[in-house]
């Protein structure tokens, strides 16, 4: 909550993958708001908080609340509720598990929580929660796992990692530091072609900008499956390219393939929430002179680790958080469980 309080409004607390210790980190981040008297609103981009994984069945921890934390949930988690809830607005958004309901806790106990599915809808919710009383709002990125991340959302992130990545360290590691860079990817600077940039994006098109700023909108829905066709269209000229949806490595490969303009162009996405690109192809994307940039880079506040996975296998817990603070600073790197930062 230090690096919280004061500073920011709306956060996410985002895994890697199931199990990699997001609620926890999410608990441990309540229990701290209870002890300094900060009123949480707390709502997730899918179901979270129930007693057993539902995909892989595995115990996980229930999110514990305090007395006037502020919850959004829908109509069908509600009821499962341990701790009393008063009704304080039943909202219009739909999800597959009824209304959205925004609630607030008369009595301390366990909550499932569970939110609505796109980030237009979760930053409308996350502000409701906010006007109702709200000192700072917690979205749980429970459904797709880094979305909750994007600043169309949040303000800042914590991201949880953990040794349910991959037997070895050096993996984990390797993937974590991977996303953090991702997340820090540099904004487009460029005033003119952020202006244009922003119309593309709301629509997921895909469209080419020139040194004269020439908009060549491409006769393609998505950037996926399009790259040569999307290489083909490169000039000369060509200074930017603004993919409205997702960036993947086939994408890219198929780009350099079938032209070598490709140096001369930077690339262009809302956030790093619509990369998908596997740390080693990120490296030898790097080093062919592939130039990445954002609308709104995402503010990483810390990496919380779990060095146990629901396989059996561990790391020992001082050896994987020291390595992780070696190869992540300055970023801060907490064990929730041994504790300290």
């Amino acid at each position: 909550m230090d690096l919280i309080q004061d500073k920011y409004r709306i956060i996410s607390v985002v895994g890697m993958a199931k199990n990699a210790g997001k609620t926890m980190t999410l608990n441990a981040l309540i229990d701290e708001a209870m002890e300094l008297g900060i009123r949480l609103g707390i709502t997730s981009t899918g179901r979270d908080g129930e007693k057993q994984d539902i995909v892989t069945f595995t115990e996980k921890p229930l999110i514990y609340v305090d007395e006037g934390t502020l919850i959004a949930t829908t109509e069908e988690t509600i009821k499962s509720a341990e701790a009393k809830l008063e009704i304080l607005e039943v909202t219009d958004q739909r999800t597959a598990m009824g209304r959205v309901i925004i609630a607030q806790a008369k009595t301390p106990g366990h909550v499932q929580i569970a939110g609505p599915g796109n980030n237009k809808e979760m930053k409308e919710i996350a502000d409701r929660l906010l006007v109702l009383g709200a000192e700072v709002v917690v979205v749980d990125g429970a459904i797709d796992r880094i979305a909750a991340a994007s600043p169309a959302v949040t303000e800042a992130t914590l991201l949880a990692t953990g040794a349910v990545l991959s037997r070895d360290m050096d993996q984990v590691m390797e993937r974590t530091i991977h996303q953090t860079r991702l997340f820090s990817l540099p904004k487009l600077e460029d005033l003119l072609a952020r202006e244009i940039a922003e119309s593309i994006l709301e629509d997921k098109g895909v469209c080419i900008i020139n040194d004269a700023y020439e908009v060549e909108t491409l006769e393609i829905k998505t950037a996926l499956g399009s790259g040569r066709m999307i290489g083909g269209a490169f000039c000369e000229d060509t200074q930017y390219v603004i993919i409205g949806g997702s960036l993947v490595s086939r994408t890219l490969k198929d780009i350099m393939e079938c032209t070598s303009r490709y140096k001369q162009v930077v690339f262009v996405v809302k956030d790093a929430t619509k990369i998908f690109i596997e740390p080693r192809d990120w490296m030898y994307f790097m080093k062919a002179g592939i130039q990445i940039r954002v609308m709104e880079e995402i503010h990483t506040l810390a990496v919380t680790i779990n060095p146990y996975a629901p396989q059996g296998y561990f790391f020992q817990p001082q050896e994987f958080l020291g390595k992780m603070r070696q190869f992540l600073s300055p970023i801060p790197v907490i064990d929730v469980v041994l504790g300290g930062e």
